[in-house]
């Protein structure tokens, strides 16, 4: 399996803080892998090395076989960047933009562009103004300049930031018709349901890379107990009561019913049973509707890693 991207113990400090804390990992040619973790986790920070944008204090990486640092020129005209803020000129269309761009490459091909704009989905909208275009739209011109030199490798740093959630899900779906083009593809993300999406998840807290593997894998090797969805009323009461319960890892509201976690299996080795928490819950008063096993999410696996 082809590696694109190595990263070995690397780190960045600012002053005293430090940004991103020696992290290590690697992925491989055609993946979709993502970077998740709140805002000021370190994510920004590790792309910005990896484009050779930021010199690290410690470690080192290569992007392509390329050394970041020493052969940064290298990596930037094979690579695809699209940053969470990117510069588009409003007073220009879409086409104007898009073009421009493709110059700074090197691309004056006109049917690259053409293909280009095809490919994000903004065909037909060549000669509108970029002032005029909602966000979902800005951030599919921002991916088709991202794309336009047609690149190997493709990082997204919070693509879908600001978009309402059709539009999310239509940009995820560009970014898998990329990914089946044998497109590698690095996003960063803290939108949890998001990273269900990539094949393989890395997570960021406080600059660590916490762990990084496939959402399934995750979630089956940090989640070790089981989770209960509670349907039980006042919320409030039911919330304090759980809380202070033993065996009981977590507990947390989830819309209109309590969520929980065990530390241990509900069988026979003494694992809190449904039965029990409905006993407890009934004999101190609460109504309970009813009791439901739920599945492990990635929200439950950053939550237990970041404790």
């Amino acid at each position: 399996m082809e590696t694109v991207i190595k990263v070995e113990n690397l780190t960045r400090r600012f002053g005293d803080f430090v940004a991103v804390d020696h992290i290590n990992f690697e992925v491989h040619k055609g993946e979709i892998v993502g970077y998740l973790g709140p805002n000021g986790s370190g994510k920004t920070t590790t792309i910005r090395m990896l484009l050779g944008l930021l010199a690290p204090s410690e470690g080192q990486a290569t992007v392509l076989g390329y050394d970041v640092f020493k052969q940064s020129e290298e990596v930037r005209m094979r690579v695809g960047y699209m940053s969470q803020k990117f510069a588009i000129y409003d007073d220009l269309t879409t086409l104007e933009n898009l073009t421009f761009y493709g110059g700074v490459y090197g691309i004056t091909d006109k049917a690259r562009i053409q293909h280009t704009l095809e490919l994000v989905g903004l065909k037909g909208h060549e000669y509108t103004l970029t002032r005029d275009m909602s966000t979902g739209w800005r951030q599919r011109l921002s991916l088709g300049i991202a794309l336009v030199h047609e690149p190997k490798l493709l990082f997204l740093d919070e693509p879908t930031s600001g978009v309402d959630p059709t539009a999310r899900r239509e940009f995820w779906d560009l970014i898998y018709e990329l990914a089946e083009g044998g497109v590698t593809i690095l996003v960063t993300t803290h939108y949890m349901d998001e990273a269900e999406y990539c094949e393989r998840v890395g997570v960021m807290r406080d600059g660590k890379l916490l762990a990084m593997d496939t959402p399934t894998a995750l979630k089956r090797t940090i989640i070790q107990g089981d989770v209960w969805e509670v349907y039980a009323h006042p919320l409030e009461r039911g919330l304090d009561l759980l809380a202070g319960v033993a065996g009981v890892d977590r507990v947390g509201l989830a819309g209109d019913h309590l969520r929980v976690i065990t530390r241990a299996r509900a069988d026979a080795d003494g694992g809190v049973r449904p039965e029990a928490l409905q006993s407890l819950l009934t004999e101190a008063g609460l109504g309970v509707e009813k009791i439901e096993r739920g599945e492990p999410s990635l929200e439950d696996v950053f939550l237990s890693l970041a404790k």
